[in-house]
């Protein structure tokens, strides 16, 4: 039977921290499954699932926080189980723009919360302009399940962000599972 487990590592960004996780998943005899990286600020931050049988999880479980201490890493475990992926009828990448305002993500995922959607991806972040100006830009994915109505929804998104003074873009795309995040 395949055992599952999700680490999140986090700590100071410098060259070779990737390397060494990735080498421990092999020593351990643990597959990569899914893998996320990002730096903020000057922290690397690592989120993965491994697989393998339960000896393998079960070792780097226990070898995980030596490695992470000796490279000055907080680490987070999680045993999990494998995603059972559900059907949806379409899926919505949809990009907010416009001038940077406090309280834009609480809107924009509170307005998907009530009406139960799928949030399968969401990345978020500010510029500076030459001008000094800060803007916003968030890129969501939203999995669409067959009970919704597309044209309304894409109306209500337009509406809240008309409301908010963003630019929206939407972009359909057809046929898409919860095992297709990205």
């Amino acid at each position: 039977m395949t055992n599952f487990l999700v680490v999140t590592a986090m700590g100071v960004d410098r060259p070779g921290l990737v390397s060494k996780l990735a080498r421990l998943a092999s020593d351990c005899d643990c597959d990569i499954v899914d893998s996320r990286m990002a730096l903020f600020g000057n922290e690397f931050t690592l989120i993965m699932m491994l697989s393998g049988s339960w000896a393998s999880i079960t070792k780097i479980e226990s070898m995980l926080p030596s490695l992470s201490v000796e490279l000055e890493l907080m680490t987070v475990m999680k045993r999990t189980s494998k995603h059972t992926p559900q059907n949806y009828i379409s899926r919505l990448e949809v990009r907010f723009t416009g001038k940077d305002q406090r309280g834009t993500m609480k809107r924009i995922t509170q307005f998907l919360a009530d009406r139960s959607l799928d949030l399968a991806a969401v990345r978020s972040y500010s510029e500076e302009l030459p001008d000094g100006e800060q803007t916003q830009n968030v890129s969501l994915t939203i999995n669409i399940p067959e009970k919704v109505e597309l044209e309304k929804l894409e109306q209500s998104i337009y509406q809240l962000a008309q409301e908010m003074a963003l630019d929206c873009t939407i972009k359909r795309m057809q046929g898409a599972t919860a095992s297709d995040r990205g």
